[in-house]
């Protein structure tokens, strides 16, 4: 039996981080694991620039409410769920992603969540587990599912090298630099043909 893995922010929805630094003016927070790996040393930098610049919650909610799938997005997740079953692996938050999955038609999303104060202040942020990508897809290989992942950036590399067939899709030109052995995807005509092509093999 093959499942799919998939990033989200970078596949199927716009990068929610690069829309608040837009709707701020706040430039630092375009910065993404696109740009800075170390997922820790990113999210610190961002909870600082939160609190300098006196940004809570609903700033950031404000911002979400106003965004939508990429375009195609449902369409391909629709497809892809009426031919295999599909597990969204993120690093974003629950209370970023929860609006934003009804948009989606509800996929299955496994992610982390916010610790925010009484005053809406986002004061830490808590990993549901450290390395949660490739852990799950170990898991679901060790359920004797062969793992199908693909994502867009720098901390989607470990599911990808750890699934049985893993891709990315639509990555920056750094990440083909550094990773010149993971094929691509570019768009998701060639999502689909490469997702039907695994799925059939």
């Amino acid at each position: 039996m093959k499942i799919l893995v998939a990033d989200l922010e970078g596949v199927f929805l716009p990068e929610i981080w690069i829309n608040v630094a837009l709707k701020t003016g706040i430039e630092e927070l375009k910065l993404t694991t696109r740009d800075i790996s170390d997922y820790d040393v990113l999210m610190t930098r961002r909870l600082a620039i939160l609190k300098e610049n006196k940004l809570k919650i609903e700033d950031i909610k404000e911002v979400i409410s106003t965004l939508e799938p990429l375009e195609g997005a449902k369409q391909i997740l629709d497809w892809i769920r009426s031919r295999a079953q599909i597990i969204i692996l993120s690093d974003t938050f629950e209370e970023f992603a929860k609006p934003l999955m009804a948009k989606l038609g509800f996929p299955a999303l496994l992610c982390h969540n916010l610790t925010i104060d009484r005053q809406g202040n986002i004061i830490g942020y808590n990993l549901r587990i450290d390395n949660q990508k490739a852990r799950a897809v170990a898991a679901l290989k060790g359920l004797n599912y062969q793992v199908i992942a693909f994502g867009d950036s720098y901390n989607d590399i470990g599911m990808i090298q750890k699934a049985d067939h893993g891709f990315f899709f639509c990555p920056p030109p750094s990440c083909v630099t550094d990773f010149p052995d993971i094929p691509v995807t570019q768009n998701y005509d060639e999502l689909k043909t490469m997702i039907g092509s695994l799925l059939e093999c």
